[in-house]
């Protein structure tokens, strides 16, 4: 029997003394990250919230098998948030479909969920109106005239359904129950609604395809509520990405249960507490890219370079070499080289282990960044560091 088929579907319950302590420790490491990003500045909290929407955007489309570029989808988000990136991607439809969607669940979190939202949401997720090759109803409410709408595995012939979902006829009352709930003013801990939200709702699975990503997108647009900010600073999709086969086990286990969904609960709130450990990587990443371009600040570069580099500090995908330099930069291979070499010696690019084609080159740590700037500061002929110990040049450098 599946938690649909309960009498007292959709009153979902929990042990409160369960969920108490995971829970306190969620919202005050929550409060703790919000106030260091808050004393990071505007630009620097520009940038954090641009790298967790593309991460959140990838990885959302990850769990569902689908893998997007994370440049392009960079590109999406910085042009509609009015972010100066330097050069944008070319637009891909599907990509803006889905930045659109997490833009307006996160953006305008303080809005009403409503039927039409969520059609406008499935319809931005399937532009061509196919889910692959296959033709799903897109903006609708599903119609199961394929038969009933089932969560499957396994080669075809020999498929493991770990989920039915409820009866077509019965989504636009369940639907119209939840977007009432949803958007009452919480008797619980908003955290606690996010969780609850994301649950409901891909059990109620009311589209064709895309349930999951609209169900992660309510949860953010619900944890966006509970700080009262639409800048995200952490990302859930990719936390459940890295724990996929214990999301969905915990999935399948609760929706084959009955309406006590403690586990559940304790499950997210401690994958969204790994999730906001998980945040300081975003942190020292905006924190590294600043301090960067202020030692870049005192080299002359040219766009090639200045565009390569942003590729490599917004989280290039591979090992950076000369040829494929060359390619992202549009230059010849002796323009690649030269830039490279420039770099190096300016204490910005560091040459990796091995040689031949194995060489690579990649962005110089923090610390030989300082020493750089230290060195620097020493050298020059009217220093005003001269009088000053090198702890306490690495001091005003690192800040």
């Amino acid at each position: 029997m599946y938690i649909w088929e309960r009498s007292d579907w959709p009153a979902l319950t929990w042990r409160e003394a369960d969920i108490a302590t995971p829970l306190a420790a969620v919202r005050h490491d929550q409060g703790r990250l919000l106030g260091r990003m808050e004393a990071l500045g505007f630009k620097l909290r520009e940038e954090a919230n641009l790298q967790t929407l593309t991460r959140d955007v990838v990885k959302t489309s990850e769990i569902e098998g689908e893998v997007l570029d994370a440049s392009t989808v960079r590109s999406s988000i910085a042009r509609r948030l009015g972010v100066d990136i330097g050069a944008l991607k070319p637009a891909d439809r599907h990509v803006d479909g889905i930045v659109e969607v997490m833009l307006d669940a996160t953006g305008k979190f303080d809005e009403p969920l409503t039927e039409d939202r969520l059609f406008a949401w499935h319809a931005a997720l399937f532009p061509s109106g196919r889910s692959g090759m296959t033709k799903i109803h897109v903006g609708a409410w599903r119609d199961d005239a394929k038969g009933s709408m089932q969560v499957v595995s396994g080669v075809y012939g020999r498929e493991t359904v770990h989920y039915t979902a409820l009866p077509a006829e019965r989504v636009g009352q369940e639907m119209e129950a939840f977007l009432d709930w949803f958007n009452q003013p919480s008797t619980s801990d908003p955290v606690v609604k996010a969780a609850q939200a994301h649950l409901w709702f891909v059990t109620i699975h009311p589209f064709d395809d895309g349930n999951g990503r609209i169900a992660r997108a309510i949860a953010d647009m619900a944890l966006a509520r509970s700080e009262g900010s639409p800048q995200r600073f952490y990302s859930m999709s990719a936390q459940i990405e890295t724990e996929r086969n214990a999301y969905y086990d915990i999935l399948e286990r609760t929706q084959k249960g009955n309406l006590d969904v403690t586990s559940w609960m304790v499950w997210f709130l401690g994958c969204l507490h790994r999730t906001i450990d998980g945040a300081q990587d975003i942190l020292s990443s905006v924190t590294f890219k600043a301090k960067f371009w202020e030692r870049a600040a005192t080299v002359s570069l040219n766009d090639r370079q200045i565009k390569v580099l942003n590729r490599m500090l917004d989280g290039f995908d591979g090992k950076m070499t000369s040829s494929k330099w060359a390619k992202i930069g549009k230059c010849s291979q002796d323009s690649a080289n030269r830039d490279i070499a420039a770099l190096i010696e300016h204490g910005l690019l560091e040459k990796g282990p091995g040689g031949g084609r194995s060489t690579h080159y990649a962005i110089v740590s923090e610390v030989e960044l300082l020493k750089g700037a230290i060195k620097e500061a020493y050298d020059a002929p009217d220093s005003s560091y001269s009088a000053l110990s090198v702890s306490d040049v690495f001091a005003r450098n690192a800040r």
